[in-house]
């Protein structure tokens, strides 16, 4: 620990740390940023959907509306005994915060809220609308959290107009990346049948990994696009295959596949399933394919949300803040489609989800900073 007095967002990002908030379980975490935000003249309204808090709250009442949002939750902490402290007792060393969600993402949380605080403080009658999204189910199966806050919103009205999520977007520090749009997620479990036998009588078996192989070759290495100037190309990727009994001398009645894409706004899913069944099937494969996607591609383009952004991070640290659609899936996915232009800007993710997570202590104070010079920019003008 240091002696130095801690800044109010390190403060809270401690607090929040403290509670062991594993997904879908805020563990009080929202109960506590709601006392802090309706202390100072936020309407707070609680939003649960199944076992999942969704936490809404709002200052003011006038278009534009400018929502900073995140969760709560965090991932499970992994074997205790390789953490240096304990993963729920947060610990300042070397000038860096250690805890579970230090990163990913209750000390960006802790920056917005602390930067609502005293933006409201400085401009307690400020133009437009400032709002917080907060739910405790972005770490797990995202089903009753953000999308269901934006359905409700989108049924009675509410559109929003900029979100910033403080979800850990840089790299070396806070402020160096910001993104500005995510890559789509389709993920497919593909079983391929065949008839299982003995491996010294092929003949009267069917094995559907050898005809499989074949396809899945052309699979990967087939080029799906050249991307654009906002996303790499598309990329396909098997994370696991598995066929047979365990025994050496069985051949295997079926072999499961499952992979994903992670797809720029040059394919659609429909485009993607299309195009892999017609190649499943080109190949003579029986087969069954089962299609999940977790997220369409979004970008939004420079403007008014961007060009804030990044006059901030340049007043704030002196950085050119690059745009980036890298990375994997946010809550921004869900966002995005209601017509509102999405970022994500937070501190570094280089140690997310690992033992050991830690933040940048000057990087929380400069993002909370950098929030404040946001929000002057859009609400102000």
């Amino acid at each position: 620990m240091t002696d130095t007095p801690l800044s109010p967002t390190l403060q809270l990002a401690m607090a929040l740390i403290e509670r062991p908030s594993v997904t879908p379980d805020d563990a009080g975490c929202q109960a506590l940023l709601a006392e802090r935000l309706e202390a100072c003249g936020f309407v707070i309204e609680p939003m649960r959907f199944g076992e999942v808090d969704n936490l809404w709250a709002t200052h003011g009442s006038r278009a534009p509306l400018f929502v900073f949002a995140g969760h709560t939750d965090v991932v499970p902490p992994g074997p205790r005994e390789r953490w240096h402290s304990d993963p729920f007792h947060p610990e300042i060393r070397d000038g860096l915060l250690y805890g579970r969600g230090a990163a990913d993402m209750k000390g960006g949380v802790a920056a917005m809220v602390t930067a609502a605080e005293a933006f409201v403080q400085a401009h307690p009658d400020h133009p437009g609308t400032l709002a917080f999204l907060l739910t405790s189910d972005e770490e797990g199966p995202a089903l009753d959290g953000t999308v269901k806050v934006v359905e409700a919103l989108s049924a009675r009205g509410d559109a929003i107009d900029w979100c910033l999520l403080a979800e850990p977007s840089s790299v070396a520090r806070a402020g160096d990346t910001i993104k500005n749009g995510r890559r789509g997620s389709l993920n497919g479990t593909l079983t391929v049948h065949g008839k299982q036998g003995h491996v010294a009588y092929p003949h009267l078996a069917d094995n559907p990994i050898h005809p499989l192989m074949a396809a899945l070759d052309e699979l990967c290495r087939r080029e799906w696009d050249q991307g654009n100037a906002f996303f790499p190309p598309t990329t396909f990727q098997i994370s696991n295959i598995h066929a047979g009994t365990g025994a050496t001398n069985v051949i295997p009645g079926s072999v499961e596949v499952l992979f994903n894409f992670r797809f720029s706004t040059e394919q659609s899913e429909a485009g993607l399933r299309q195009a892999v069944e017609a190649l499943l099937s080109r190949h003579g494969l029986e087969y069954r394919l089962d299609w999940n996607l977790s997220g369409a591609p979004f970008v939004t383009e420079p403007g008014a949300l961007v060009d804030a952004a990044r006059a901030a991070v340049h007043q704030v640290t002196g950085q050119e803040a690059k745009l980036c659609t890298g990375g994997g899936t946010s809550d921004g996915r869900f966002i995005a489609p209601t017509g509102a232009q999405v970022i994500e800007l937070g501190p570094s993710n280089a140690t997310i989800h690992q033992v050991n997570e830690c933040v940048g202590c000057d990087d929380l104070d400069a993002l909370h900073a950098i929030f404040v010079a946001t929000l002057e920019r859009l609400l102000l003008g």
